[in-house]
C-alpha cells in the first residue's frame, strides 16, 4: 500500500493525481463549511435575526480556537507529507505522535480562559444585551467540544496528506450528514433553538474524531501512533509550528478582523448588519473553502515531489490549481453579484435583514474571482515549508489591507465602506501573491541554470 501511493506522487498524471487528492479534500472542506453554514441557514430560518447576530457575535471565539487546531493540523500535514517525500517514515510518525499531544495541551490552555471570560469577551467584541444571551448558550456547548474539532479536522489533514484522500472525505461526511439530520431535530422538534444547533454540531465532531483516531491504530496505515511518538521533542514540535503558522495566523487575523468589522457594522448598522455580515461571511466562506479543498489536495503532491526535488511535477500542479480556482471563484463571484437576494433567501425571509444582507453581498464578492489565486499560492508556499511568505500572504488579505480599508472607507461611505473593504483587498492581496510567485519563479530559473 505505502509503495503504491509513493509511486503514484512520483509518476502519476498530474490531472488525475490532483483529482484524486482534491476531490476528497474538497468534500472535506466543504463539510468544514456546512458544519457552521447548516446551523446558521436553520436558525436563521427557525429563531430569527437576532440568533443570527448572535451566532455572528461567536465568530471572533470560534476563529481563534479553530486557529490553534490548524496550527497543528496543517504543520503536522505538511510535515508528513515532506517526511514520507523522503523515505523518512519514522520521523513522519514522530510528527504525528507530536502533533497528538501538542493538541491536548494547546486546547486546555486555550478553552478554559474562554469559559471564564466569555461574557466579557462577547461584550469586548461587540455584542449587546439583546444577542450576546444567544451567542453565550451556543458557545457553552461548542467550546468546551474544541478538542474534538482539532483533533477531528488537524488529523483529518494529516490523513489525507499521507495519501488515504478518499477515508479523509468519508470520515468528514458522516460528520456533515450526522450534523444536518440532528440539527432540525434539536432545533425545531426538541425546540432547543441555537442549543439545539450546538449539540447537534458537538455530536456530529465526536463521530469524525473516534473515525480519524481508529485510522492511526491500523497496521495498515502508513503512518501510525506508537507509544514512544507521543513525547514531545523539541526539534518536532518546531518543524510543525513553522509550517502551522502560516494558517494559524490566517485564522488569528481572520478573528481580529471579525472583532474590528463588528465594531463598524453596529456603529453603522446595529445588529441587523451583524446578522447580515454573518449570512456573507457564509456565502464566502463556501467559496473559499471550496478553493482551500483544492489546494489542500495540492498540498500532497507538491510537498512530496518538492521533496523528492520532482520540480516540474511541483510547477505544473500549481498551474492547474490557480486555472481550476480562478474559473470557480469567477462563476461563484458572478452569481454572488448577479443575484444576491435569491442567495440570501436560503438564509432569512426577514424583509429588513434580506435588504442589508442582499447589498453587502453584492458589494463583498465584487472581485471574489481574483481570491482563488491568492489562496492557491499561499497554500504552495505552505506546501514546499516556506511558511513565511505563506503567513505574509494570508495575512495581507484578511489584515494588512482589509483592516486599514475597513476604517477607512467606513468614514466615508458608511455601512458601504464596510463591504467595498473587501474586495478592495481581495485585489490588492492578488497582485501581491503574483508578485511573491513571479520572484520565487525568477530564483528557481537562476539556481537551476548555475
Amino acid at each position: 500500500m505505502a509503495n503504491e501511493i509513493t509511486w503514484r506522487l512520483e509518476h502519476e498524471r498530474i490531472g488525475r493525481l490532483l483529482l484524486h487528492y482534491a476531490m476528497p479534500a474538497v468534500i472535506g472542506t466543504m463539510v468544514n463549511a456546512l458544519y457552521n453554514i447548516v446551523d446558521r441557514i436553520f436558525i436563521g430560518q427557525g429563531v430569527g435575526p437576532l440568533a443570527m447576530a448572535g451566532l455572528t457575535l461567536t465568530f471572533p471565539i470560534l476563529l481563534f480556537l479553530q486557529a490553534f487546531g490548524m496550527l497543528i493540523g496543517a504543520g503536522a500535514a505538511t510535515r508528513v507529507s515532506i517526511y514520507l517525500g523522503r523515505r523518512e517514515n519514522e520521523m513522519a510518525e514522530k510528527v504525528l505522535g507530536n502533533a497528538f499531544t501538542l493538541t491536548f495541551i494547546i486546547t486546555l490552555a486555550t478553552v478554559v480562559p474562554c469559559m471564564i471570560w466569555m461574557k466579557d469577551l462577547l461584550l469586548a467584541f461587540g455584542g449587546s444585551e439583546q444577542i450576546i444571551p444567544y451567542a453565550q448558550d451556543y458557545l457553552n456547548i461548542v467550546v468546551p467540544g474544541t478538542l474534538l474539532t482539532s483533533l477531528s479536522f488537524g488529523f483529518n489533514a494529516v490523513m489525507r496528506a499521507s495519501g488515504y484522500p478518499k477515508k479523509a472525505m468519508f470520515t468528514m461526511l458522516i460528520g456533515a450528514i450526522t450534523n444536518v439530520i440532528l440539527d432540525p431535530i434539536f432545533i425545531f422538534w426538541l425546540d432547543m433553538g441555537i442549543k439545539g444547533a450546538a449539540i447537534a454540531t458537538i455530536i456530529s465532531m465526536l463521530l469524525c474524531t473516534l473515525f480519524v483516531m481508529n485510522h492511526f491504530v491500523q497496521k495498515d496505515s502508513i503512518v501510525r501512533f506508537h507509544k514512544g511518538t507521543f513525547k514531545l521533542e523539541k526539534h518536532v514540535v518546531w518543524n510543525i509550528l513553522t509550517i502551522g503558522v502560516s494558517p494559524f495566523a490566517m485564522q488569528l487575523a481572520g478573528s481580529l478582523v471579525v472583532v474590528i468589522q463588528n465594531y463598524a457594522l453596529k456603529q453603522h448598522g446595529g445588529d441587523l448588519a451583524l446578522g447580515a455580515n454573518g449570512i456573507i461571511t457564509s456565502v464566502g466562506m463556501l467559496l473559499v473553502m471550496l478553493i482551500i479543498g483544492i489546494a489542500q489536495g495540492m498540498q500532497p503532491i507538491v510537498g512530496f515531489n518538492f521533496g523528492a526535488k520532482k520540480y516540474e511535477r511541483v510547477q505544473e500542479t500549481l498551474r492547474l490549481v490557480i486555472i481550476t480556482s480562478t474559473i470557480i471563484m469567477g462563476v461563484g463571484c458572478f452569481c454572488s453579484v448577479a443575484f444576491p437576494k435569491l442567495i440570501t433567501r436560503a438564509f432569512t425571509n426577514d424583509p429588513d435583514l434580506l435588504d442589508v444582507t442582499a447589498n453587502g453581498l453584492r458589494i463583498s464578492l465584487l472581485v471574489f474571482v481574483v481570491v482563488g489565486s491568492q489562496i492557491s499560492i499561499s497554500q504552495f508556499f505552505q506546501s514546499i515549508g516556506i511558511a513565511w511568505k505563506a503567513m505574509f500572504l494570508s495575512l495581507s488579505r484578511q489584515v494588512l489591507f482589509l483592516i486599514p480599508a475597513m476604517l477607512l472607507f467606513s468614514r466615508f461611505w458608511g455601512l458601504d465602506g464596510v463591504w467595498y473593504a473587501a474586495p478592495f483587498s481581495d485585489f490588492v492581496a492578488a497582485v501581491t501573491a503574483w508578485l511573491f510567485l513571479w520572484y520565487h519563479v525568477k530564483n528557481m530559473k537562476s539556481k537551476n541554470s548555475d
